[in-house]
């Protein structure tokens, strides 16, 4: 893969980026801008977390675990905590 991949209006997204999208399975297309991309990361990360609280309530995981499951879960969106204008090069 390049080490940059274009996204809408010419925007050169960071490897490091796109990297963690792929990891995700979102990959970026012509029409995506760094904050469309990041809305969609987003809401996997919703659905994710929605899983998760799923697995609480239906007793699969116990609330002495869920703590960490939560960080585990938020340290796998690192993402998340940039803003996309640091998206780019």
């Amino acid at each position: 893969m390049d080490q940059r991949t274009t996204a809408r209006g010419g925007t050169q997204l960071r490897h490091a980026v796109v990297e963690g999208l792929l990891r995700h399975g979102l990959t970026v297309g012509p029409e995506d801008s760094p904050a469309s991309l990041r809305e969609r990361l987003n809401a996997f990360y919703v659905q994710d977390v929605r899983r998760l609280k799923a697995r609480l309530r239906s007793g699969e995981i116990t609330r002495r675990d869920y703590a960490g499951q939560v960080q585990a879960l938020s340290e796998a969106y690192p993402l998340l905590g940039l803003p996309p204008e640091l998206w780019v090069e």
